[in-house]
């Protein structure tokens, strides 16, 4: 995702100067390119993120559209004040980029985590929030953030995430994208759990004949929420995997819309991490495991849900 976010970053500075980047003194090996070929479109503020967004804010007044780029919580939870009273306050265009969602950066311990990030920027007045599933994915939210969305952030994956669309895809602001069709439930997944979300997908269709319908929530802000009544209504289940606290984020975010969206019954179970600080060490992969949200725990837990359902005793 990171490498697809600088490159269509690259390609829409060509075509419009507003389009600038401002860092944190870190990614230069992503953004040195950028910095060389547009020096009047780039910044390195340093390690001051507070005073990196509150430059932004004012850039992004003055007529830019202002992406700013660092690391897990760093562009995020450290300049909070100025995202929400300079940035979002005033309405501005500026796109706050975190690269490495979740545990991306998972050996360097909890501070590089960003675990709470949806549910704090989703919280904010105003703020659209994205979360590409794929490659593909981030390619066209970054066209669509160039655009001017206003107040942004834009959630993206460390690197090499597995590329899950192979077709050109219709991808809106504010729209799911439904990556599978499945009768028998919905599994609804953000940022980079997507790839994951297939494999489950796959794995219980062919080991327990389980017909998953998934969705690409890439959009929490605005949400979908007609694509989440519909699951509800049309499969009965619905679970949502997310590599992010289950307080505020995508389960949170979807208990809300089917509370008071339905009134249809329906399973639902949030997968995602619980309410702690990770104290494990090691790569994204491990400490994802370590949380549950590999494919054979979560493949597990929608089977046990199902067959524990009301609608399954009736059906037995």
């Amino acid at each position: 995702m990171r490498t697809e976010f600088i490159n269509t970053l690259t390609r829409m500075a060509e075509r419009d100067p507003r389009v600038t980047l401002m860092t944190g003194d870190l990614g230069f090996g992503v953004v040195q390119k950028f910095a060389e070929r547009f020096p009047d479109q780039f910044l390195n503020v340093g390690v001051a993120e507070q005073n990196m967004t509150g430059l932004a804010a004012g850039a992004a007044m003055s007529g830019r559209i202002v992406f700013t780029y660092s690391i897990a919580n760093f562009p995020t939870l450290r300049p909070l004040e100025q995202i929400r009273n300079d940035v979002a306050y005033h309405g501005a265009n500026v796109v706050v980029v975190a690269v490495g969602g979740g545990m991306a950066y998972g050996a360097l311990g909890a501070s590089h985590h960003a675990t709470e990030d949806l549910a704090v920027l989703r919280s904010l007045p105003g703020m659209t929030v994205i979360a590409p599933g794929d490659p593909v994915e981030t390619t066209a939210a970054v066209e669509a953030c160039c655009a001017g969305v206003g107040p942004c952030y834009l959630r993206l994956g460390r690197a090499g995430e597995p590329l899950v669309h192979e077709q050109p895809i219709d991808w809106r602001l504010g729209k799911a994208i439904v990556t599978r069709e499945g009768d028998d439930a919905t599994l609804i997944s953000t940022g980079g759990m997507l790839h994951t979300a297939m494999q489950v997908a796959q794995r219980l269709s062919a080991e327990q004949s389980i017909e998953l319908r998934v969705l690409s929530m890439h959009t929490l802000k605005p949400l979908d929420e007609r694509a989440i009544a519909t699951a509800a209504a049309d499969t009965g289940a619905v679970f949502t995997l997310e590599e992010h606290s289950v307080i505020g984020g995508l389960g949170g975010a979807a208990a809300e819309t089917l509370a008071e969206n339905t009134d249809t019954p329906c399973v639902f179970k949030r997968f995602g991490l619980t309410s702690e600080f990770l104290r494990e060490v090691g790569d994204q992969q491990h400490l994802i495991a370590a949380a549950g949200l590999d494919e054979e725990t979560v493949s597990g837990r929608i089977a046990a849900a199902l067959a524990t359902s009301p609608a399954a005793r009736l059906a037995a």
